[in-house]
């Protein structure tokens, strides 16, 4: 049965009347579940997952630099483990395998967390982005503020003949809230856009049948390139910020800086029209 005209203006009518009504609805709890449980456009959510690429540089950048592994990168960190039983002892990296397996154990526990969370609090509802980038931040802040305190070694001398068993501890959280960034760009069909991973990207840029097509006419290709420059430039960021601090908690807290920046950037993204659906 086709709607006519009288139909589809009184359905404009009762919706206009209904945001009039959520408007002067005052923000108690009811309100607060509501505004919560909405599901938020994806238009321009690429913004909030480059940021999240120049993260992932940067702590990458960081941890490998102070301990020779990666928390998002997990294909060298395969590489790694897999030579680490024929890496001799006298090696300035003899135990780098055990952080490896840290960091790939974490990254995988992370990626089953955050993919369950999203489907059972409702994948794209603004409250589910919310509470993932929100503890996403707070593991980074405590994984900087463990360092800070001297609990870990903060220092960049610390690839020595015996591993520090401390440094596991921030390599866990930071590898564990990585796996955070590649769930949401799945969510928000954005693969392109993967975060922690480079080297399908890189495939994908340079595969792509419309590479040198104007900038207008291909989206995901600007997009990649953009991700890949992300990544590289908070690898420089950090290297230059270690060298220059000596310690590698100032781009931790940068690191979370950033993300609480997108978590609040979450809580007032716009919500998706009706008839996006």
């Amino acid at each position: 049965m086709m709607t006519t005209s009288d139909d589809l203006q009184k359905d404009l009518e009762s919706s206009s009347a209904e945001k009039v009504q959520d408007e002067k609805e005052p923000w108690g709890a009811k309100r607060w579940e509501k505004y919560l449980v909405a599901e938020v456009t994806t238009s321009h959510a690429d913004i909030l997952l480059l940021s999240c690429s120049f993260i992932s540089g940067l702590v990458d950048g960081t941890i490998y630099n102070a301990y020779g592994t990666f928390v998002s990168m997990q294909t060298g960190n395969t590489i790694f483990l897999g030579l680490g039983g024929a890496t001799p002892h006298h090696t300035t990296k003899p135990y780098g395998w055990a952080k490896s397996l840290t960091s790939i154990a974490c990254f995988c526990l992370g990626c089953y967390f955050f993919s369950n969370m999203s489907r059972y609090l409702g994948a794209l509802r603004r409250g589910t982005f919310v509470a993932s980038f929100l503890f996403q931040s707070i593991i980074i802040f405590i994984a900087a503020a463990i360092i800070e305190g001297g609990a870990v070694n903060g220092s960049l001398a610390t690839l020595t003949n015996d591993i520090e068993w401390r440094t596991e501890l921030p390599i866990a959280l930071l590898s564990f809230q990585s796996a955070g960034q590649i769930s949401s760009s799945r969510i928000l069909n954005l693969s392109e856009i993967p975060t922690v991973v480079l080297t399908s990207m890189m495939f994908d840029i340079f595969s792509d049948t419309k590479l040198i097509s104007p900038l207008t006419k291909n989206v995901k290709r600007n997009r990649r390139v953009i991700a890949f420059l992300c990544i590289l430039v908070g690898a420089v960021a950090s290297g230059f910020i270690a060298q220059g601090t000596g310690r590698i908690q100032i781009p931790l807290w940068i690191a979370a800086g950033i993300k609480t920046v997108v978590t609040i950037a979450w809580m007032i993204w716009p919500e998706k029209k009706a008839n996006a659906a």
